[in-house]
């Protein structure tokens, strides 16, 4: 059990919450048939989700009911990413850097405060990344689509994971919570960028049956090429044929011509 946990000052976890928001609210204001209050919604639950989740998770009072300023700032977040699609959408990449800070904030907030109510390690960890991946969750719920974090794409729950890995790994080596958090926000931080940047995923669940037949396939094209080659010949007997033709052996075409035609009286 850790006696603190990673706590940021409320401007920053307000911020990492706004940040959520707005992106959700981008994101939600592609779809067609959303009016301004679905939008705002869905922005909402974005910035939110992550730390509802995990505190329904670990029986505490959700954050952003403990403090007006939550959903002040996630409502208006998401009204500002609804009006300014346009104009976001320019500086998309620098939304994206404050989004990788504040999942790894989310992931530090969630592990160490799972660890100080005397939660096991595993189960921290996956507080931890539930915390930092659940507004994303659900926004796709609230919007009928498939999860995008079961989906092949970004590391964005790996990088979480990862970060939050890298945490507790520090804890357990005697190093204080604040520089290890830190260090677990710089982590998951570097992941998600150098995924986006680079287009890093997980192979898709279907690559090793893939992977099977294509060396099933590999093995059929050698065999065929030996053949053709001659580097390898079929038998020309077929296997059993002695046995199925009796006791006296096989008897061929010549054989077969010399036999003595039988007497004409039938003797």
């Amino acid at each position: 059990m850790l006696d603190e946990t990673f706590r940021i000052p409320l401007y920053a976890d307000l911020a990492a919450v706004g940040v959520g928001s707005l992106q959700g609210a981008l994101f939600a204001a592609g779809f067609k048939r959303l009016d301004l209050l679905g939008v705002a919604i869905i922005g909402i639950f974005s910035g939110v989700g992550g730390g509802f989740l995990r505190d329904v998770f670990l029986g505490t009072t959700p954050a952003a009911f403990a403090d007006n300023w939550y959903l002040i700032v996630a409502t208006a977040a998401a009204f500002i990413g609804m009006l300014l699609q346009r104009l976001l959408e320019k500086v998309d990449p620098v939304i994206t850097v404050l989004d990788a800070i504040s999942i790894g904030m989310f992931g530090a907030i969630g592990a160490t405060k799972a660890l100080a109510l005397g939660m096991p390690v595993v189960p921290a960890l996956f507080i931890g990344t539930v915390s930092a991946v659940g507004g994303g969750v659900l926004r796709d719920l609230m919007l009928n689509i498939p999860i995008a974090l079961m989906h092949v794409g970004s590391l964005y729950a790996v990088a979480s994971l990862v970060g939050v890995t890298v945490l507790l790994g520090l804890l357990a080596l005697g190093v204080a919570v604040i520089p290890a958090s830190i260090v677990c926000v710089v982590v998951t931080a570097l992941v998600r960028l150098l995924a986006v940047r680079f287009g890093w995923s997980l192979p898709e669940q279907r690559a090793l049956s893939r992977i099977r037949l294509r060396r099933q396939r590999q093995v059929e094209q050698a065999i065929a090429e030996a053949l053709h080659t001659g580097a390898i010949t079929l038998p020309t007997t077929i296997p059993g044929a002695e046995e199925s033709a009796g006791p006296g052996g096989p008897v061929d075409a010549k054989d077969r011509d010399s036999d003595p035609e039988p007497p004409l009286d039938g003797r």
